[in-house]
Formats: structure tokens, sequence, C-alpha cells
């Protein structure tokens, strides 16, 4: 464990650099993720948040700075140290990322099949236990993605997310592409699990209605760094950009809605 880990963060970035041929992305970014919280990321089109999620994940090498994820630091690990830890945290994808030629449990197995050592009939029963916790009907199990609406796409991915009982979960704009009422039912998911599982979630999402229901803290990418606190402490910030986005007409009718 390196030198200086807080036992009450779940993530730790320091000195964060991304660049992409002559452009930088970050800029030495720090941030910090306290477990049990939920912290939504947003900012505006070229800004990383993705990268800056795929960066913490392992799918993409910074240029500079650290990460550590659950107390390790994950920059020098060999490839069964980083299963070990990937083993601890659950990623729900765009579009919920379904294997299309699969069913819906075989999807919810592959963490299974990857991490453990599970008998297929155990890993059955895992997957109906994990269609449940996210509100699906157990006959979604046999069904593939494409007998699946949006909002049942999204849990199907959440039950895969979740099925090794992860500490971190990570979420790719979980609302994107779900109609108003959907997405308010994910979002309530989303606060349920957390209480109920004491998750920590880190989520990308421009989904003002989303930041006001389910996060306990904000960072704002902007000028290639990071800015973070909560709604009202950043409605306090002059900057331009996080007031065009947290007082301007959309972000009032959201604070209404809350």
């Amino acid at each position: 464990m390196p030198h200086g880990s807080d036992q009450k963060l779940a993530i730790r970035v320091r000195g964060l650099v991304n660049r992409f041929g002559t452009f930088t992305v970050h800029d030495h970014l720090d941030l910090d993720v306290r477990r049990g919280e939920v912290l939504g990321i947003v900012g505006g089109s070229g800004t990383g948040k993705s990268v800056l999620l795929r960066s913490i994940i392992g799918l993409h090498k910074p240029d500079e700075g650290f990460i550590e994820v659950l107390g390790h630091d994950t920059s020098g690990m060999d490839e069964k140290e980083m299963r070990t830890i990937q083993s601890r945290w659950g990623v729900l994808f765009q579009e919920g990322a379904l294997f299309s030629s699969q069913t819906i449990a075989e999807n919810i197995e592959v963490p299974l099949r990857q991490y453990t050592k599970m008998s297929p009939h155990l890993m059955d029963e895992v997957a109906a236990m994990k269609l449940i916790l996210v509100g699906l009907p157990l006959d979604t199990a046999m069904k593939t993605p494409s007998e699946l609406s949006g909002g049942m796409k999204k849990r199907a991915g959440l039950a895969r997310a979740l099925a090794l009982d992860p500490e971190l979960l990570f979420l790719d704009e979980p609302t994107a592409g779900l109609d108003p009422i959907s997405a308010s039912q994910f979002d309530q998911l989303i606060t349920d699990l957390q209480r109920s599982l004491n998750l920590t979630v880190f989520m990308v999402t421009h989904d003002l209605d989303t930041l006001r229901a389910t996060c306990d803290r904000i960072a704002v990418l902007v000028d290639k760094t990071i800015k973070i606190g909560t709604i009202e402490e950043l409605l306090k910030d002059p900057h331009p950009w996080i007031q065009d986005y947290f007082a301007g007409p959309r972000g009032r009718a959201a604070l209404q809605r809350s």
C-alpha cells in the first residue's frame, strides 16, 4: 500500500496527465473519491470524462500521474494483481455493452466465468439473484439483448456490473437514451442499491436530474483540471461553464423538480 494511502478514500488520483497528440485533456488533475459516496463527473465535450473513467479502471494508460483504487496503486500492477483489483469493481458502459449473441443470464455470468470457479448451476443462481436485485423479471434470463427495451438493457448491464458483489461501481452515462420516466426509475434504483449495498459510485453523466437525484458531490472537468463540490457549492463558482450548466435554464428547471 503506497505511503500516504487514505482508507477513507475509494479512489485517489494525483497529477494525472492525459494527452492525445499535441492536445492535453487533463493537466495534472487531482481527485479524491470518498468511500460510500456517489460522485458525479460532468464537463463539456472534449473535457475527457470517459478518458478519466477509463484511466481509473485501467483501459487507458495516462501520460503522467498515479491512480490509487481501494488503497492500491494500479500504475505498476502486473496482470494478476490488476485482475484481483478489477474483481472488486463493476462497470456499466454506455448502452449496457451487452454481448448480442448471448442470453442475458450468460451476459451476467461473464465476470463469474472470468474471475471465479463457480459451477454452471451456481452461476445461474447468481444471475437470477442479480436480475431480481435490479428489478428485472426472472424470464429475462433467457432473452437476448435485442428482445429488451433500452431501460431493460441498462438494468441487465447493471446486473452484470454487480455480479461479483463489488465495492465500487463505475457508471458511464447510465441514463443516456432513456425516456424521463425510465431515467427517473434508474436514478432511484442506483440510489437504493448504493444504500443497501454500501457502494461507492463513480458516475459520468450530463443529466442534471440524475445529478440532483443521486449524487453527494459533483466533479466538474473544466480548463483541463477539476473542480469538486456539492451543487450548492458549485453554484457559487464564477466559472462561466459551471454557471451556464448549473444556473442556466435547464439547471434551474432541474432544481425546481428536485
